[in-house]
């Protein structure tokens, strides 16, 4: 157990392996149907897995774990589609300290690293942020919610096995990466309000870059890009990020828009995913999610 709580992924994977049968158990118990279980049991593990460091008592992991997938599997009973497992991921203020809690286990970021962007993109929204509910991530990746759960679980089947792997080797700088990331967010959203949006993007943004709203808007080129946030701010509105958290391939920001006195803007809570090309800024989708979490 210290092992695990020390950041040890092979540990876990075995703590997981022991707990299983009575997590899938109490999973069969709630829902019924031993194939939404199993779905359960490998959502809790994941959240478990990036929550472990808020186990105070080690010797209560048993009942902890099973806790997760109870509440789970009842939030998945109150809903008419499959919704955010358990309590929501903690939204800080202060980007820093959302950062280090998230990239406190260099070994899960590791794991995330190895899929594939559009398994990036849905685990980063479902474990890393607020906008977690299947409608939210869809609108956000623009596909329909099968497609999201289809790729949740194809990503939880690759986490889980790095989980059960019996070595690895980790890189060392999954916390300074997740930490330059965020500096590189804030430093950009500072910029905008200050209306030098266009150097930033030329700066880290393809040039035929393209960015896009769930409305259907869309422009091509970091001119067309930089015009509209211009305009954003020449109307008064300003943001500011709420946290920030990084694939290799792909980022996800949280954002507070903050709309002028008496004005009538854009909803409060925005949330930016952007897709990376060689390091580059290749595309930005941005959208407001309508959980109720995020109002």
């Amino acid at each position: 157990m210290a092992l695990a709580l020390a950041g040890d992924s092979t540990s876990f994977g075995a703590l997981f392996t022991r707990h299983r049968a009575g997590m899938t158990a109490v999973a069969i118990a709630v829902l019924g149907d031993p194939v939404e279980a199993e779905d359960a049991v490998q959502d809790a593990a994941l959240t478990a897995m990036s929550r472990l460091a808020d186990l105070r008592n080690p010797a209560a992991l048993g009942p902890w774990l099973r806790t997760i997938v109870r509440n789970g599997c009842r939030m998945r009973l109150r809903s008419p589609s499959p919704v955010a497992l358990d309590e929501p991921p903690s939204v800080s203020t202060d980007p820093h300290q959302a950062l280090d809690r998230a990239a406190a286990r260099d070994w899960v970021w590791h794991a995330i690293q190895r899929l594939s962007p559009p398994l990036q993109e849905v685990t980063l929204l479902r474990y890393f942020t607020a906008a977690r509910s299947y409608q939210d991530m869809a609108l956000a990746c623009g596909v329909p919610m099968g497609t999201v759960r289809s790729r949740l679980n194809q990503a939880r089947t690759v986490l889980l096995r790095e989980l059960s792997a019996t070595e690895h080797t980790f890189p060392d700088d999954a916390s300074a990466f997740a930490r330059a990331r965020g500096h590189e967010a804030e430093y950009t959203i500072a910029a905008g309000n200050a209306g030098e949006f266009a150097s930033v993007l030329r700066d880290r943004w393809h040039p035929d870059a393209t960015a896009s709203w769930t409305d259907g808007r869309q422009v091509h080129g970091i001119r067309g890009v930089a015009d509209v946030m211009a305009k954003s701010v020449d109307s008064g509105i300003r943001q500011r990020l709420v946290t920030a958290v990084a694939g290799r391939d792909v980022l996800v920001w949280q954002i507070d828009v903050l709309n002028p006195p008496g004005v009538a803007g854009c909803p409060a809570r925005a949330c930016w995913l952007l897709d990376l090309d060689r390091d580059r800024v290749r595309r930005l989708r941005l959208f407001h999610p309508a959980s109720p979490g995020l109002s």
